[in-house]
């Protein structure tokens, strides 16, 4: 009886099981990972740019600041992926791409959080590299 049970409860964890490569392949897709991540660059660059040059207007700063802070909570709100260390990366990344895009929308006048805002989104930049990295470790198997 014992080894029916054991036998059947083996059977039944088989038809369960999915690989971390499957799960991954298919949250990359349902997520927009590749696409938002590629946003996420293009809105980082425009904020640092925008940081960089002293003659952008506060207008023109918010904007930027303002989409790129949208754009990493819609990334955000993808979390969690099915790999807990690619969560855990994408977590830091976005968490720097927003405090780097809140720093930035008052940072017009003040060059000490034009710098700090800076410091956030190369942070954060270099992080969804390291997610990137993970997630193709993971899902090419």
């Amino acid at each position: 009886m014992v080894g029916v049970l054991l036998l059947a409860g083996l059977v039944l964890s088989a038809c369960g099981t999915v690989s971390i490569e499957s799960a991954m392949s298919k949250w990359v897709r349902q997520s927009s990972y590749v696409a938002n991540n590629r946003t996420l660059l293009n809105d980082a660059r425009h904020s640092a740019n925008a940081l960089r040059h002293h003659s952008t207007t506060d207008l023109d700063l918010h904007t930027v600041c303002a989409v790129l802070y949208l754009e990493t909570e819609q990334a955000n709100s993808a979390l969690p992926s099915p790999d807990h260390q690619t969560t855990a990366i994408l977590a830091k990344a976005y968490n720097n791409l927003g405090a780097g895009a809140n720093v930035c929308y008052d940072a017009a006048h003040h060059a000490v959080q034009r710098a700090r805002s800076l410091r956030y989104l190369t942070l954060g930049v270099a992080q969804l590299s390291e997610a990137s990295a993970r997630v193709a470790s993971v899902t090419s198997g």
